[in-house]
């Protein structure tokens, strides 16, 4: 059986010197003993995915609305696709890929039900109460909100781990003094850029199944056409579905390589050798080429343009905007409709947080139901 001192050697054999290793965490904001046979970022993966809010990931709306079919990609499905991207890069840059994959896993958790739609409506309705912002409340519900051990709140996750999902730089419990960081880690980069990729491509695909997006308006696209032009000639008459998940596998296949190679030039441009040395640049390391940054930023246009706002999309995602303002103030004006132990927070915490917590935790699904309940009324989708 391998130990965890084991898998930490392995680590420094395997590892760049400007990876973050296990063994040299800054560690947690609550001490715990080290686990035999785990590494604190393997540890931080399992609690990750055995956390509430990850299962509820589940239910929530990527693009189209959870309820709206089976196929689509949901919140979780979405994070699970980018963490093998993320996994993928963070093996090839020799960076820590335990590490990756959990900030991947986590870097969502905080996403409110219907989308980019509810976070509005959120954050529009908090906007006197100290906002809110899904990545913001992903590290709220790490380190407070989870309900899961009797010896701290939250899942206490290492600081690495909490530094990835930090996107916004603001300075959290257990961080030395000194301003934050100029850049994320490595691992974390690999993450925020693992996610584009992964939503730009897997949104095309859906967009396609649901015949919201045209594929003679996407053949314009120079990028597009090329990896057409190229399935075609490897695979000849495919039928539409086949062909649409090749091409998105040559696309994704093509900005994943580009994304290696541009951030091997940059390693070795910049001489990093410790992480540390990393998070003081005033450039990201993990970065497209620009030639790459050119040929993709059509296909992103089109994709804002003729998919996230396209009239069916904006009538079901403003549906889902509705819905939760209507339940916040509901909420708001009588909070015997919150449950008991959401309800008992107010005595000790701001009303609209504790609201802002409650619906922020909803899935599509649920968020629905609630609003049935409350207003006596019929689906709204």
């Amino acid at each position: 059986m391998l130990t965890r001192r084991q898998w930490e050697a392995i680590e420094n054999k395997v590892l760049a010197p400007y990876a973050l290793h296990a063994a040299r965490s800054r560690g947690r904001v609550y001490a715990e003993a080290e686990h035999p046979y785990r590494t604190c970022f393997q540890r931080d993966h399992d609690r990750i995915i055995h956390c509430t809010a990850f299962r509820r990931l589940e239910y929530k709306t990527q693009v189209f609305v959870a309820r709206e079919g089976s196929s689509y990609r949901t919140r979780l499905t979405h994070s699970l696709e980018a963490a093998q991207i993320a996994e993928t890069v963070a093996r090839a840059l020799r960076l820590n890929f335990d590490l990756t994959r959990s900030i991947a896993l986590a870097h969502d958790l905080g996403h409110g039900p219907f989308g980019h739609a509810g976070e509005d409506a959120l954050r529009e309705l908090m906007r006197d109460f100290g906002g809110f912002d899904h990545n913001l409340h992903t590290l709220r519900l790490v380190d407070f909100l989870e309900e899961r051990y009797p010896e701290f709140p939250g899942l206490n996750l290492s600081f690495e781990v909490r530094e990835g999902l930090n996107k916004h730089r603001v300075r959290v419990a257990g961080q030395s003094s000194g301003s934050p960081s100029r850049q994320l880690s490595l691992e974390a980069q690999v993450v925020d850029v693992s996610d584009e990729i992964a939503y730009d491509h897997h949104d095309l695909d859906d967009g396609l199944k649901s015949g919201i997006l045209k594929e003679s308006e996407l053949l314009e696209i120079p990028l597009y056409r090329s990896a057409s032009d190229a399935v075609a000639h490897d695979f000849p008459g495919l039928p539409d579905k086949m062909r649409w998940v090749q091409i998105i596998r040559r696309l994704i296949d093509w900005r994943v390589t580009d994304l290696l190679e541009e951030s091997e030039r940059r390693l070795k441009r910049t001489r990093v050798r410790t992480p540390d040395s990393v998070r003081g640049l005033p450039v990201p390391i993990v970065a497209f080429s620009d030639e790459m940054v050119r040929l993709r930023d059509p296909l992103k246009r089109f994709l804002h343009q003729r998919l996230y706002h396209h009239p069916k999309v904006v009538r079901t995602t403003d549906q889902g905007r509705r819905i939760v303002r209507r339940l916040f103030k509901a909420y708001l004006k009588n909070p015997a409709l919150l449950p008991p132990a959401v309800r008992a927070r107010r005595k000790t915490e701001d009303p609209h947080r504790v609201i802002c917590d409650y619906i922020a935790g909803m899935t599509d699904r649920f968020a629905v139901q609630s609003y049935q309940r409350i207003f006596h009324c019929a689906a709204p989708f």
